[in-house]
């Protein structure tokens, strides 16, 4: 059943049930009041009857019109329960079997109950004994009403009552079916809005009749979770273009030597070992070619270690220890071609940091300065803290970086002119990067072409110790 008909099902029985009890109250209000009114009458009448009587009086014209119109009759008996003296009879039948002035004699107090004394009973009765002044003789004074006056006014107010609160129920069925249907409208719009929304098509969103109600906040919920399952495919593309991107970049790297390795292998089974010096020659560019694609699988094996989170080992190391230890090997590397200058801190710069991972970034970053510095350049490393934050920064003479360049340097496979210098794959910065977010860090370059660059490892204040990964920091 549809959620809008078990609303109205539920509202029109809730408001039904209300009705009945209300409706069954009034109705007994109503009874109780005129029974009430009917009764009270009666007790006046007979009680002012009896004074009358007592002081040796008789029923006044006046009271006798005003009891004809209230309905009221009157019987006055003697001890016997005979009809005796002045008596009111409104079509009065019988008398003697009435119970209830016997109840009245033999106690001596007033007594009331039914009693079928008019053609319109049942009557109600009220029986009121009475001593005749000078005489004492016993007199007993009956006033009583019919029943049919409250009932008939009942019955009619009990006819007008069942059809109020059956066209009211009728109204609340259709005020209900009205409610729920105004209120579950926006639900259709937003079904409708589902849709025809496509499959990839998170663009669009759910329309928000009124967002401070239940099913606009709703809307507002499922609207912004749209958002960030857009934000999430968005990614997933990006991911998956990069990917795309990343493998056919590889492919193309991994190419390149593995044609060159091909040819001198079958120039050296076809002809070449014939030849010492050119069998040399073969074994040297095979050689050559094998260490170029090693180290491009070493970087790529690097990389997709940092894309899984591989576990750091953390630890609180020197940082100007590392640097100086990078500066050697890249000073080794330079074989003079340039200058390669370690400037050591004025005290000792710590970093909590896996050493291998940093070494290799500073590394990195040293050997993309020497390749790029023209010969007699100059090549500095500094370590110190910038805001209580450890760096590392490598400044060269080089060549330096066109400021458009700038913003891709880090992409992998990305090479701004390969041309301009030894080149490589173009993972080397890709690498440095990853190195330095997986501890929390950044890597800042600031370049000017001519005039060369500088590189700065920023790491974070406080990287806990121990084990962790890159999950665990981000």
């Amino acid at each position: 059943m549809p959620i809008r008909w078990r609303l109205t099902l539920f509202n029109a029985l809730a408001i039904g049930v209300i009705l009945l009890v209300l409706g069954f109250g009034l109705y007994v209000l109503v009874r109780d009041t005129l029974l009430s009114n009917t009764e009270n009458t009666v007790r006046q009448a007979a009680v002012s009857v009896a004074e009358t009587i007592r002081s040796g009086g008789t029923l006044e014209e006046s009271n006798r019109e005003r009891l004809t119109l209230e309905g009221v009759f009157v019987v006055v008996r003697d001890g016997q329960g005979r009809v005796v003296g002045e008596t009111l009879r409104v079509g009065v039948q019988g008398g003697a079997q009435d119970g209830v002035w016997r109840r009245a004699a033999r106690s001596g107090n007033p007594a009331s109950g039914t009693a079928n004394l008019s053609n319109q009973a049942p009557d109600y009765v009220y029986a009121v004994p009475v001593r005749l002044k000078g005489s004492g003789a016993l007199r007993i004074v009956e006033a009583g009403k019919p029943y049919q006056g409250a009932q008939e006014t009942l019955e009619d107010f009990s006819a007008v009552l069942a059809a109020g609160i059956g066209a009211a129920f009728l109204l609340s069925i259709a005020g209900a079916y009205i409610l729920a249907r105004a209120a579950l409208k926006p639900v259709d719009r937003v079904v409708v809005a589902a849709r025809e929304m496509g499959e990839g098509d998170l663009a669009k969103r759910l329309p928000v009749a009124n967002p401070k109600d239940e099913i606009g906040r709703l809307t507002t919920t499922i609207n912004a979770l749209l958002a960030r399952l857009e934000a999430a495919f968005a990614r997933r593309e990006e991911a998956l273009a990069r990917q795309r991107r990343f493998a056919a970049d590889a492919s193309h790297e991994l190419r390149t030597p593995l044609t060159s390795i091909s040819g001198y292998a079958r120039m050296l089974d076809e002809w070449a070992l014939k030849d010492p010096e050119t069998a040399r020659e073969a074994v040297r560019a095979i050689r050559e070619e094998s260490g170029r694609m090693r180290s491009l699988v070493e970087s790529l094996l690097a990389l997709t270690r940092g894309d899984e989170g591989a576990p750091l080992n953390l630890g609180r190391h020197d940082l100007a220890s590392i640097a100086s230890e990078a500066a050697d090997a890249a000073r080794a590397s330079a074989q003079g071609k340039v200058e390669v200058e370690f400037r050591p801190p004025q005290g000792p710069v710590e970093a909590n940091c896996d050493r291998e991972l940093i070494l290799q970034a500073a590394s990195i970053l040293l050997d993309n300065a020497v390749k790029y510095t023209p010969k007699g350049g100059r090549i500095s490393v500094e370590v110190g803290c910038l805001g209580g934050s450890p760096f590392l920064s490598v400044t060269d003479t080089g060549i330096g970086i066109p400021e458009d360049e700038l913003p891709m340097i880090f992409e992998r496979f990305h090479r701004v002119d390969p041309s301009r210098g030894a080149g490589g794959a173009g993972l080397g910065l890709s690498i440095a990067r990853q190195i330095a977010e997986t501890h929390g860090g950044t890597i800042e370059v600031e370049s000017r072409v001519g005039e060369g660059s500088t590189f700065t490892l920023l790491l974070p204040k406080n990287l806990p110790s121990g084990g962790g990964t890159r999950a665990d920091l981000l």
